[in-house]
């Protein structure tokens, strides 16, 4: 039962509180894209282009520290890289996903996190780590963040 002096609020205010969880996802998401901008111009004339039907695909690198805030060992690291199956697509040939060989359009574009089995492509070194060359039938998935992967090596 409501009285008639009483005002009924139709609108409720929202607490204007960030938590840290959200500040560090997005500082981390941050740090990833700056990298893959800074390979994309200062480092791309180092890369190889990929010719035919072949992608190039800069395997998912973990993070230094853990949940739990351990340290990893660089050794660690780079077993992970090159254990790792989920790659971000650099480069595409000329022909990848020409419309012959797959009528319905391509699985994956330049700029994508792709999934593909654990020893596909060739794995060239560069300077920093190592890249993958994956023939385009290779992918087999796309998807929206590589922490969302289990990552084992």
């Amino acid at each position: 039962m409501m009285l008639k002096d009483q005002k009924t609020s139709s609108t409720s205010e929202v607490p204007k509180t960030k938590s840290a969880l959200l500040d560090k996802y997005d500082d981390e998401h941050k740090k990833e894209v700056d990298g893959y901008e800074r390979l994309k111009t200062k480092e791309s004339s180092k890369l190889p282009k990929p010719t035919g039907w072949r992608i190039l695909v800069l395997p998912f690198k973990m993070p230094e520290k853990t949940k739990g805030g351990l340290i990893l060992g660089q050794d660690t690291l780079e077993r992970q890289q090159v254990g790792s199956t989920c790659g971000l697509v650099l480069e595409m040939g000329p022909y990848c996903y020409d419309k012959e060989k797959f009528p319905e359009g391509a699985w994956c574009k330049k700029g994508d996190w792709v999934i593909f089995a654990r020893y596909a492509g060739s794995r060239i070194q560069i300077d920093g780590g190592e890249v993958r060359l994956l023939n385009d039938d290779e992918v087999l998935a796309t998807i929206d963040k590589p922490e969302d992967i289990l990552h084992q090596y």
